[in-house]
């Protein structure tokens, strides 16, 4: 049986919500056993690591 394709929810938001609750508490986790000079060597880490994954990213932004 075939059915027609519909639209699907966008769950874009919802993940990056997610994504820094889960940030937020894991950093909570590290800083109480190690210290804020962890999770700044970690937030600089991944900072780089981010930026690495899409270099091109300043040239794909929309003009305003």
């Amino acid at each position: 049986m075939s059915r027609p394709i519909q639209r699907v929810e966008d769950y874009t938001n919802t993940c990056l919500v997610m994504g820094l609750v889960n940030l937020l508490w894991i950093f909570a986790v590290i800083w109480v056993f190690l210290g804020l000079p962890a999770i700044m060597v970690i937030a600089v880490i991944l900072n780089a690591g981010i930026n690495r994954i899409d270099p091109g990213r300043k040239s794909h932004r929309p003009r305003t």
